[in-house]
């Protein structure tokens, strides 16, 4: 766990290790006295930590397309009535400052700032109005997309799953420190500082809570489950002339409150 900036916790095989994110979430574990343990363990020293994306192995990473109306018109789509849905997987999640991979097959990737509702309780038909209790915490996501293997089909998965695309982290932050639902918080992507996409948590047409209970009409919502709920305008295929990701950029993804997504970008090697 981070403290002003330094860590704290136990090693795998101490006692009183809590479990990671994964086996926290699974058991309903209560995040909240976890955080209060940890932040009272020991300072770890590392000589240089890598972090790694807060969930390893998500049950089912759900992502929301469209949105926010702004993305959604500049993409030529009209207002949907009902949210577009479609899946990642987990074999493409990186963490905080791990490069984010041109394919060696493309140089069409581009970012795409979102918040992450992470489930914690689970459960079927849950309702709009109870949908929050069922939410764990909120992360960050660099929801990156390989642009002409997306609309190769007219279902995005190929585009959407490519290995090292999916930079999720640095850190869940609970629930409880937040604005419910993570209302009014603002979203910003910056590609080597300079600001492509600026966008509000308000302008979200299908909110946390809502997505929760409509995907709850159809699946069991799993504890660790991730909802990708949608990036802001200013996408860079969207940009004349468009504007991807190039080896040597540097992406960064800040939500108010939660924190800042970090990542270089690389040309993978074939």
């Amino acid at each position: 766990m981070s403290v002003d900036g330094r860590l704290h916790g136990y090693c795998s095989g101490h006692p009183e290790y809590p479990g990671d994110l994964d086996a926290l979430l699974a058991r309903e574990a209560d995040l909240e006295q976890v955080g209060k343990a940890l932040v009272r363990a020991p300072q770890v020293s590392l000589p240089s930590p890598r972090l790694l994306p807060p969930l390893s192995k998500p049950g089912k990473i759900v992502c929301i397309g469209l949105n926010y109306a702004a993305h959604s018109a500049e993409s030529g789509y009209e207002v949907p009535a009902y949210p577009t849905l479609f899946a990642r997987f987990p074999s493409c999640l990186i963490g905080h400052e791990a490069p984010l991979l041109i394919p060696a097959v493309s140089d069409q990737l581009d970012y795409e700032g979102e918040l992450v509702a992470v489930i914690g309780r689970g459960g079927r038909f849950i309702s709009k109005d109870t949908a929050l209790d069922h939410v764990a915490g909120y992360s960050i996501f660099n929801e990156a997309s390989v642009r002409d293997y997306q609309f190769k089909t007219p279902q995005w998965t190929i585009g959407k799953n490519f290995d090292d695309t999916g930079a999720f982290g640095p850190h869940l932050v609970t629930a409880d420190e937040l604005p419910p639902g993570c209302k009014g918080l603002r979203v910003v992507t910056r590609l080597n500082g300079q600001t492509m996409q600026d966008g509000c948590t308000d302008d979200m047409m299908f909110d946390v809570a809502a997505l929760v209970s409509i995907l709850s009409e159809a699946m069991t919502l799993s504890p660790g489950d991730m909802i990708v709920t949608g990036t802001p305008s200013g996408v860079g295929f969207a940009r004349t002339p468009p504007v991807f990701m190039q080896p040597g950029d540097v992406c960064e993804v800040e939500i108010e409150q939660v924190g800042v997504l970090r990542n270089p970008v690389e040309k993978q090697g074939r």
